[in-house]
């Protein structure tokens, strides 16, 4: 009997996962930025910088199932409170995704897709830091879920402030300053 119930399951389970499909159809560079403007000076003292890592995606459904993910890692460097340099790198990708659910396709999006993508935008960040002159820098991994739901949580928590001050305001929203609770 058991064995009836996990052939069953396992068909089922089959099924669900014939009808859903991930793909990355294409990999690629939207646009890299660096400069340093403290050099050569930057080189000159002992290197103790200061690094900053902001991350931050754009999604745009390209055509039925077809989506363009970027993922855009912004990181500067300060040393003795001079910046050293900074470097942006939009990493791109395309997905094709069929079959999901839309909660499950915001969270592949918003989370599964820049995960992906992250190991190319690492390596040209190190690529281009090193090219500048100066030692290699290996982001550390991020949790793009972790990442996600945060966001999530704040666009619901901005929703909900928006919406409760849209009933009892109305129009007068914007004049009242919004974000009064």
């Amino acid at each position: 009997m058991a064995d009836e119930h996990g052939n069953g399951s396992a068909a089922a389970g089959a099924q669900g996962e014939a009808k859903q499909s991930f793909q990355i159809a294409k990999v690629y560079l939207s646009d890299v930025s660096f400069e340093a403007p403290g050099v050569p000076e930057a080189f000159r003292g002992e290197w103790r910088p200061q690094i900053d890592v902001e991350l931050g995606s754009r999604i745009r459904e390209l055509e039925a199932n077809t989506y363009d993910v970027i993922l855009i890692v912004t990181v500067t460097a300060k040393n003795d409170d001079q910046t050293a340099f900074l470097c942006e790198v939009k990493q791109g990708g395309v997905f094709r995704l069929e079959g999901f659910p839309s909660a499950d396709l915001d969270r592949i999006l918003g989370a599964y897709c820049p995960a992906q993508l992250f190991p190319f935008a690492r390596e040209a960040v190190n690529d281009l830091v090193v090219r500048g002159g100066f030692p290699q820098l290996l982001l550390s991994p991020v949790n793009f879920e972790s990442l996600y739901l945060q966001q999530r949580q704040q666009r619901q928590q901005q929703q909900n402030a928006a919406s409760g001050n849209g009933e009892a305001v109305g129009s007068a929203q914007n004049s009242n300053g919004e974000g009064r609770r």
